[in-house]
């Protein structure tokens, strides 16, 4: 460990005399302390602490994921184009062991930084809590400075693809000879039975079923806080539509019922419901449309019960943990790209890199329409291109890639009270720090244990 420890230290001190650490300390602490002073929020103190946590921290990740790309291409590039890379080549260690030593300086310097500016975004969340009204106070620890575990309906996802299956066999069967794009005829056939576990009809109650699992155990007497989301393809004249909720079963488990709620549309509304589960853990949650219009509850983020399941603390450092992550992967990608490349070729390198990771709606797009062009009618008639033959299933590899880092949000999840769970943060490091960063490691090293020094000096 003597030769990595004393690369780390030299990576340090490169970054104090260049006044790196010092300058992104300082940008780090005005983002925590300034933003608060300039942002916006509804006047709320669920909404103040939000919107703080959710802007502090994203603050927080881009300096320090620049920063990281910046020092990690300048540390290794800059000593080679500077002829200080072959004096300590000469020395007795290895080139693996520079590469990693610097990672591990890199990594040391984040560790230091990301503690500092969490530590001040934890103090002052709890500052500003504690000056608050105990009524405000008791709405912020049980929606926000809160670990709230997650429960959402039975997955239909079965159900929907075996009707979908059933009914475009049926067409087949009655129009043997219709030629079609059969992906595209399923994909919306697929949609439009789907809507039909989505929608509720204006003057009708629809229920939902939610096993709470081992969770019920822990939950009687504890409040729980239904989240939804709906959309309709109608206006209201006053933007907001009526409905009422209800929680349980009438002569199984005790009745809760709200007030006539006035809801707006594809925005998330969160209130506090009853634990009125049965005895084997079912919430039944229904909702009653009052409006003229359906209302649709997709799927997939409609309806969601939250639930308390742990401590804000601890819940904060395991999300700076999973940012902590995705600063490994910076530091790698940057060190591997200085392994063969001069410092600005690097960092552009790098920065294409991680523009491509931030692009992937559009790769996405091009995956599920299976083309690069567009679906259209003459991409209908004229089937697909070579290019995209190539092209999609290489989209499709690097999107899969892409997710291991990015099926992770923990700045959304600490700004809504959600749990990250430590089996969440560990595989965010199996996935991000071993799989994605090991293999950029074991990359750089191999690059850079073959690299001549004196040609790459020589090019300069």
């Amino acid at each position: 460990m003597q030769p990595l420890l004393a690369i780390a230290w030299l990576t340090w001190k490169a970054a104090f005399r260049f006044r790196l650490f010092l300058v992104v300390a300082v940008l780090l602490l005005a983002a925590v302390v300034g933003l608060p002073v300039m942002i916006k929020h509804d006047g709320t103190a669920r909404g103040f602490a939000q919107i703080l946590i959710t802007y502090t921290l994203s603050a927080i990740t881009a300096l320090l994921g620049l920063s990281t790309l910046w020092l990690a291409c300048g540390t290794l590039a800059r000593d080679i184009e500077e002829c200080q890379m072959q004096v300590v080549a000469v020395k007795p260690i290895a080139r693996w062991q520079i590469w990693l030593g610097k990672w591990l300086g890199i990594m040391s310097l984040n560790a230091s930084l990301l503690a500092l500016s969490g530590a001040s975004v934890y103090g002052l969340l709890q500052w500003r809590a504690a000056r608050l009204p105990a009524e405000e106070q008791k709405v912020l620890r049980n929606e926000v400075l809160v670990a709230r575990g997650s429960v959402k309906p039975k997955n239909f996802d079965p159900e929907i693809d075996a009707e979908t299956d059933r009914i475009l066999k049926e067409r087949l069967e009655k129009n043997p000879g219709v030629k079609a794009n059969l992906v595209e005829v399923r994909k919306q056939i697929r949609e439009a039975v789907k809507a039909e576990y989505e929608l509720v009809p204006p003057g009708w109650l629809h229920e939902w079923k939610i096993d709470l699992g081992l969770a019920r155990h822990s939950l009687r007497g504890q409040p729980l806080y239904l989240r939804v989301k709906f959309n309709s393809a109608d206006k209201s004249p006053s933007g907001t539509f009526r409905g009422i909720w209800r929680v349980g079963v009438p002569r199984q488990t005790p009745l809760w019922q709200s007030e006539e709620m006035s809801l707006a549309p594809d925005t998330f509304h969160e209130f506090r419901i009853e634990p009125n589960f049965d005895d084997q853990g079912v919430l039944t949650v229904s909702f009653g449309n009052l409006n003229n219009t359906a209302l649709v509850f997709p799927l997939e983020d409609g309806l969601e019960v939250l639930y308390p399941a742990g401590g804000f603390g601890l819940n904060f450092v395991r999300g700076l943990g999973i940012i902590f992550c995705w600063m490994a992967l910076l530091a790698a990608l940057g060190l591997a790209s200085a392994s063969f490349l001069s410092f600005p070729v690097a960092a552009f390198f790098s920065l294409g890199v991680l523009t491509l990771a931030f692009s992937t709606r559009t790769l996405s797009n091009a995956v599920s329409e299976g083309t690069l062009m567009g679906f259209n009618e003459e991409t209908l008639r004229m089937g697909k291109s070579s290019l995209d033959a190539v092209a999609i299933p290489v989209f499709r590899v690097v999107l899969q890639v892409i997710n291991l880092a990015k099926d992770f949000s923990p700045i959304d999840s600490l700004s809504t009270g959600r749990s990250i769970t430590w089996a969440q943060l560990g595989l965010a490091f199996s996935q991000i720090v071993l799989v994605l960063s090991g293999s950029l490691g074991v990359l750089g090293m191999v690059i850079f244990t073959r690299r001549e020094l004196a040609t790459a000096q020589g090019n300069a």
